[in-house]
């Protein structure tokens, strides 16, 4: 039985990705961030045995050491990683004219950015012993430099950008251990990433995560070269 590390499982994408890895027979150890929010921990709960939940706030360093120790209690290896958890900002549509908040984008990046270096670290030791040794970075189109068409933005904007230069790096320094790389855009979800869930987007999180877990999971050219999809598998530029 393969088993998955799903960062920012809470709901949305997190959610769903964890709960389609549970419906094909993975074992999942799902990072929770809300405490009171209850879906996971029910989701869990019809899949006992199989189904672990770990506290885990990826932007602080303790916390993901914590998730990983935790992780390593309940499973010998980790073959997959999912790297979904992400923040946005009500602070999002300041401009440089109108002044920027510092604080709050050093925020956005410690966790967007960051982060999954902190997991990715504290995992090593568990994905070292896994058989796929798969690495999934959830992005966005906002991290491409080349086609992010967003107006401010700053902090979101260059952090996916600053993430998507860490699985860069990533793939630089593990693909030659066995490792390989899956970087996805998921496109305009109806997610929580603002603090409500954005009913005006177009995609729903279910769908998405059907894409992505075909693409996370399979072979592909991937597992020679780092490029980020979308959720219909077009390739984006960096």
């Amino acid at each position: 039985m393969h088993t998955a590390f799903v960062t920012g499982a809470d709901r949305g994408l997190g959610l769903e990705l964890t709960r389609g890895l549970l419906e094909r027979g993975w074992r999942v150890i799902a990072g929770r961030y809300l405490e009171n929010w209850h879906e996971l921990t029910e989701l869990a709960g019809r899949h006992e045995g199989r189904a672990v939940v770990v506290p885990l706030d990826i932007g602080s360093d303790r916390s993901v050491r914590d998730a990983a120790n935790l992780a390593g209690a309940s499973a010998d290896a980790i073959d997959l990683v999912i790297h979904n958890a992400a923040v946005s900002t009500s602070l999002k549509d300041l401009t440089i004219a109108g002044g920027l908040n510092y604080e709050d984008m050093i925020r956005i990046y410690n966790i967007n950015a960051i982060g999954m270096l902190r997991v990715t670290e504290a995992l090593l030791y568990l994905t070292d012993a896994g058989t796929m040794k798969r690495q999934c970075i959830v992005s966005s189109e906002a991290g491409s430099i080349e086609r992010c068409s967003r107006e401010a933005w700053y902090g979101y904007c260059m952090s996916k950008a600053a993430l998507n230069m860490g699985a860069v790096r990533l793939h630089e320094n593990l693909h030659a251990d066995g490792y390989t790389f899956r970087l996805l855009h998921p496109g305009w979800m109806k997610t929580y990433m603002s603090g409500s869930k954005n009913e005006e987007a177009e995609l729903e999180a279910d769908v998405v995560a059907e894409a992505a877990l075909r693409y996370f999971i399979g072979p592909g050219e991937e597992d020679h070269r780092l490029v980020m999809k979308d959720w219909a598998g077009g390739e984006w530029p960096w």
